[in-house]
Parts: structure tokens; sequence; C-alpha cells
């Protein structure tokens, strides 16, 4: 079979066809409306309500998300990722190549609103969100016709201007947004993902700054929380700490990057159990999974 610039379609397993598929019928179906989590069905995630059940201890027991309601605008930028390595294994066929016109179409309509970023906190220009786009731009106009993929790269480029303009702290790292000085280890992505090079000094100043303001005993924590101590508004996230990982190794800092991995994996429990936090060296690390890509997928009798 036949891609849409005529080469011969590679083999994948069929994981990498079916996340493709169910990630394209989104983005068709919903465009800039595109939801962070669908049901495995497809279907929109019920509203979250609260259950008259016991939960974790400090806990309340919740069915559906209330991300149902969000916007995120790096939602865009991990789909467009997807497809883009589907598109270095010749997978996408004119279907896939419209979601893909809809997922850059929808980020030129939408990259100056605000949204609820990677942590669903609160709507805000996050400078992740739209640097997550652009490193999605440039990854898939590296496996589109040339005149469609120089198009797509100059919208990447003005997505990292208008970050560097307001969140490009004097220090010259990335900041979490125009009104938010502080370091998040989601600003490891962009880099890793390709936004911007690894080389970039903001990279490797961004680098630096996770390590040392958000890194404790191996582990990553978010981000500061207020004015209280790393390890006391909430554990370290074990999904930092493997950003932490490519990040280092990224920049050629190999030992360090085994060094992260490693102690992460190992404080890693079985996905079946997803235990919520774990206690090791009195630092407590949250071992939730967030989502592995462009979208989360829930089913209807998920509680969370």
């Amino acid at each position: 079979m036949l891609c849409r610039t005529g080469c011969r379609r590679r083999r994948s397993g069929p994981l990498v066809d079916d996340a493709v598929r169910f990630v394209s019928e989104r983005v068709l179906a919903d465009g800039p409306g595109l939801k962070p989590a669908y049901c495995i069905t497809g279907d929109l995630v019920p509203e979250e309500q609260g259950l008259d059940l016991p939960g974790y201890p400090g806990g309340t027991v919740k069915t559906g998300n209330w991300v149902t309601d969000q916007f995120q605008l790096d939602a865009f930028g991990e789909a467009l990722l997807l497809l883009a390595a589907a598109g270095r294994l010749d997978r996408l066929d004119t279907g896939h190549w419209r979601a893909v016109e809809t997922l850059v179409e929808s980020i030129e309509k939408r990259w100056r609103e605000p949204d609820a970023g990677i942590w669903e906190i609160d709507d805000r220009r996050w400078a992740h969100s739209r640097l997550t786009c652009a490193a999605g731009l440039r990854r898939i106009s590296e496996v589109a016709p040339a005149r469609q993929g120089s198009q797509w790269q100059r919208l990447a480029d003005q997505l990292v201007a208008d970050t560097n303009s307001d969140c490009l702290h004097p220090d010259g790292r990335w900041q979490r947004a125009p009104d938010d000085p502080r370091i998040d280890a989601a600003l490891l992505i962009p880099s890793i993902r390709g936004a911007i090079p690894a080389t970039d000094p903001r990279s490797v100043a961004t680098v630096a700054a996770v390590r040392t303001d958000l890194g404790r005993h191996g582990f990553v924590y978010r981000f500061q929380p207020g004015e209280q101590p790393l390890g006391e508004a909430e554990g370290a996230f074990l999904l930092c700490g493997f950003l932490m990982a490519l990040a280092d190794h990224q920049q050629g800092n190999n030992l360090a990057a085994v060094r992260w991995f490693e102690r992460n994996r190992t404080a890693c429990g079985p996905p079946v159990c997803s235990p919520r936090n774990s206690t090791s060296v009195s630092v407590s690390c949250a071992a939730t999974f967030p989502k592995p890509s462009s979208m989360r997928c829930c089913s209807k009798r998920r509680m969370g």
C-alpha cells in the first residue's frame, strides 16, 4: 500500500495503527473542540461526580472526570507528534492527513487562548502548551509535502517566538506562564520532543533549573507549590523523573540519565495497582500515570 507521498508503507504493529485511527477519528469529529480525554468507545468522558464509597485515605471516590470540560492546547501538539511518528513509518492514509490538517488549523485558531495546561490547574497561557504544539508542528512537517511542511515550520517558529516573548525567565530558562515565573518539570518536554534543540541555551538552562529546584533524592517534583517545601504539598511525580532521564540523555549526560531512570523505575509499582503514593528516603512519590500521548482514554465504568 502506498502512502500520501507515494512511498510504500512499512509494516508496524496494530498498536500504532489503532492509536492513529482512534485519535484521527476524534480529531475529525471534534476539530478545535478536541477533548483531552475520551472513553475507550470514543464517547465523551462523563462529568465528574462524587460517590458515597470509602476511598484512599484523605481522598474521595469519584466517577467521570472534570477534564471533559477543559480545553488543553497541548492535546493538539501531542496528537501531531503521534501522527508524525506514524508518518515516519509510512502509516498515514488520506483520512489521517485530513486529521493532521485539522489539527494544524485548530492550533492556528486557538493557540492564543488560555488553557488548562498539562496539570489541569487553571486557565493560563502556559508555556508548555504552546511549545508542545510547536514540537508537533515541527515533527509533522518533516513527513509532510514540502510546501505544507514549510508553512507548518513557520507556525512553529511563531509559537516559539511568542512563548519566548512572555515566558523566558531572566535566568534564561522557560517559566510556567507569563504571570508565573516558577520552573516546571513539564518544561523539559519541548526540547525532548523537538520544539527547540536540546543544545539551545533555553533548554540547557531549563534542565539545570529542574535538576536543582525540583530534583530530590533521585526523584523530580512537578513544580514548587507555593511557599511549602518540596514534598509537603504533594509527592514527587515519577513521570517527571523519567522526563529528566530523557533530558539528561539528550544533552549527553548519560550517567545522570541512567541514575534518574533507575531510581524512578525501581519506585514503580505494578500498573494494575497504580498506587497513589509510596515512601522512599522520606520522599513521597506520586505513582500515577498521566496521559501518555495525545489524550487519555477512560472506561465509562472507571472510578477515580
